[in-house]
């Protein structure tokens, strides 16, 4: 069971500018992609850009990525499948989390779809939009307000999904620890949404997401990676 070591209530200050807060949201979406031969190769200038950062968030990334840098890519890959692949409380899916494999999900999916069209962007047939990585890649580079809305309406999902991060000892919740630097704090609701996600767990009846899958004109990868 994961324990629930909330974060200590703070003010939010600015501690990033809004072009530091997207290019912490860039280097994560990288970050939380699958780590191919493409993706290692971008690691010492994903480097580079985390020197930029100040505070938490970027020593966080670095810290991240020099841990990345010195492993072997074999072993990176599994870890990778390990913890988003196989782990239903480290799920990079947002809306996972509150609706499993249900009804109920197609409908939340939709959200994003608009959201993402709004602001001029398709989605690739291959991929659900509300994988963590996509949204902060379309908050990074193509609709920042939008994209943060986004976030905010799951920040109980990504503090659970950073929390059972830390609980599993995974050097992802680094990235985690550097998104949730560029959010605000949690209210009291969110504490206690955070506390019966993590009771509940993700729903598991399977009855299909047929409202999403009526709508399949999801686009390319946004800048070319989710």
């Amino acid at each position: 069971m994961i324990t629930l070591p909330l974060r200590r209530a703070r003010t939010r200050a600015p501690e990033l500018t809004p072009e530091q807060e997207r290019l912490v949201w860039r280097i994560a979406a990288l970050a939380l992609d699958y780590p191919d031969a493409e993706l290692l190769g971008l690691v010492p200038q994903l480097s580079d850009a985390a020197q930029t950062i100040p505070g938490r968030a970027g020593l966080a990334l670095r810290a991240f990525l020099d841990d990345v840098a010195g492993r072997d890519p074999i072993a990176l890959a599994a870890d990778y499948v390990e913890t988003f692949d196989l782990r239903r409380r480290s799920c990079l899916h947002l809306t996972y989390y509150a609706y499993g494999d249900t009804r109920k999900r197609g409908m939340a999916l939709l959200r994003f779809k608009h959201a993402y069209r709004t602001a001029g962007v398709e989605l690739g047939d291959h991929e659900l939009p509300d994988h963590l990585a996509v949204v902060l890649e379309f908050a990074a580079t193509a609709d920042p307000e939008g994209g943060r809305r986004l976030l905010m309406d799951h920040l109980p999902v990504i503090e659970l999904l950073r929390l059972s991060l830390h609980d599993n000892g995974s050097g992802y919740a680094s990235v985690l620890d550097a998104i949730s630097v560029t959010l605000p704090d949690l209210d009291e609701v969110d504490r206690g949404r955070v506390a019966a996600l993590a009771a509940e767990g993700p729903p598991e009846e399977e009855v299909g997401l047929d409202p999403f899958a009526m709508d399949p004109s999801l686009l390319p990868d946004i800048g070319g990676r989710k």
